[in-house]
């Protein structure tokens, strides 16, 4: 059979996005630089590339035989452009759990290729259509359309629930991509072309839409940035005017009992004894609060450096003295200290930076505190010990509980139940980062009202081999 007629017109639709979807990609790693985030855009944009260049040259072909070719060359790219578009959101929402399904899907992607190469079972012939030869569908078609709803509907529903709890600025990026997203769902109208419905396919500009607005996204409204290094970035100019009111405090300090014991002296009117006695105090309260403020800068210094831990620095410390530290350098408020319990059966080494370890002591004391205080009572246990093969560091608080729903997103990052509170939802998500560097594990549990527990297991002996993260039931050595 040879198709007849004029069909270069039809083929100038394909030709012209083809040669759109190299612009974004390319836009998006000059603009943005190479990452995970940008890479997995590039190779969306190419996956759609090639399938709507193959089909310009496709509608131009009046050969059966060359047409079957070409249509099987062309269809590869669509059969992995679902599964690349949630590997795209995936990595956007730094949803890391997904990983596994993205590369079993990648797995499925493969099969269907290979079966689409060597048998008719996923495109078993041409429909010749005004405007050229078309795929018809084979009996495992239905298979790929079922994967596309699952993986694409999973990337809406990563959106969906980041956009969620994300902070503010990410939140409308996020909501930005999701449109995005809904309108790319348009371009399954196509699919009706493979089963006989003949009509000129109009899906792809439903997907140049989308993937354009997600491409000016990523440059125009910085889709890419992380709050958590914009945050850095602030806290570290902090440094310089907190260094600043440190010192003029001190001064105070030092002038500040001479001026009052000179007034009193004076016995002058108008200033009553409460008010001499803040006065004589309020060095020391510019003193906490530069501190406390100085505790914040650090934290959020050392969470955005484990964006990018190296394993150059670490070496072999001992536990009980980063919880020591910990302990010794928190800022506790008024009466915490008393509320902290240590027990230290077992001291015990690890491979890492004593450093990012005393930092996620920091986070599990001021969560497991802020827990205390919002229950009104309840005490914090700090300990560690050897149990099971295993070496423990663990932090329980007797305070407010986590809730069942909350459970499985702590660790999540952004991910923050305080919108109110000046929670960013990136501390747990970094105490699991900076654990996971050492090779070990960190898991919770939590009976709402009675306690929380969060278990960090690092590997034992010389070797400090990295070990799994399988389930397991945290165990109390109390």
């Amino acid at each position: 059979m040879v198709l007849k007629g004029n069909t270069c017109m039809y083929s100038v639709l394909p030709a012209v996005v083809s040669a759109l979807f190299i612009g974004y990609g390319a836009f998006v790693l000059n603009s943005r630089g190479a990452n995970r985030v940008s890479m997995t855009f590039f190779i969306l944009c190419m996956s759609t590339f090639l399938w709507q260049a193959a089909w310009a040259v496709l509608f131009q072909t009046e050969n059966p035989d060359h047409a079957w070719r070409i249509v099987q060359a062309g269809y590869v790219p669509i059969l992995f452009l679902p599964t690349t578009l949630y590997h795209f959101i995936t990595e956007l929402t730094r949803r890391h759990q997904d990983r596994p399904f993205v590369y079993a899907s990648y797995l499925l992607c493969g099969v269907l290729t290979m079966l689409l190469l060597s048998t008719d079972l996923v495109i078993q012939g041409l429909y010749p259509y005004f405007f050229g030869f078309y795929p018809m569908a084979g009996e495992l078609h239905p298979l790929y359309l079922l994967q596309t709803v699952v993986v694409v509907g999973r990337g809406v529903a990563l959106l969906y629930l980041r956009q969620g709890v994300a902070v503010s600025t990410e939140r409308t990026r996020l909501r930005y991509c999701l449109f995005s997203i809904l309108i790319y769902f348009a371009a399954a109208v196509d699919y009706l072309c493979n089963y006989g419905v003949e009509f000129y396919p109009p899906g792809v500009l439903c997907i140049a839409c989308s993937l354009g607005l997600i491409a000016q996204a990523m440059v125009r409204h910085n889709l890419l940035a992380d709050p958590l290094f914009a945050a850095a970035s602030i806290a570290h100019e902090v440094r310089t005017p907190l260094a600043t009111i440190r010192s003029q405090s001190r001064v105070l300090a030092r002038s500040l009992p001479e001026l009052i014991a000179g007034y009193q002296r004076s016995e002058a009117p108008g200033l009553a004894p409460e008010q001499l006695r803040y006065l004589s105090e309020i060095a020391t309260h510019i003193e906490t609060e530069v501190a406390r403020s100085n505790f914040i800068v650090d934290m959020l210094l050392a969470s955005a450096r484990a964006g990018s831990l190296q394993s150059d620095d670490f070496a072999v410390h001992s536990v009980k003295k980063c919880v020591d530290e910990a302990i010794s350098c928190y800022p506790f408020a008024e009466a915490e200290r008393e509320r902290v319990r240590l027990v230290l059966r077992e001291d015990f080494n690890f491979f890492g930076s004593d450093t990012l370890l005393v930092y996620v002591l920091y986070n599990l004391l001021k969560n497991a505190l802020h827990a205390v205080h919002a229950a009104g009572r309840g005490n914090v246990t700090v300990e560690c010990y050897t149990l099971q093969e295993l070496n423990w560091l663990v932090v329980t608080d007797t305070g407010l509980g986590i809730a069942p729903d909350v459970l499985p997103h702590v660790f999540d990052p952004y991910y923050t139940t305080r919108h109110s509170g000046g929670g960013t939802g990136m501390g747990l998500a970094f105490c699991r980062k900076v654990v996971s560097a050492f090779g070990g594990a960190i898991e919770v549990e939590s009976e709402p009202g009675r306690y929380t527990r969060f278990a960090l297991r690092f590997p034992m002996g010389k070797s400090f081999r990295t070990i799994g993260s399988g389930e397991f039931q945290i165990a109390s050595a109390s």
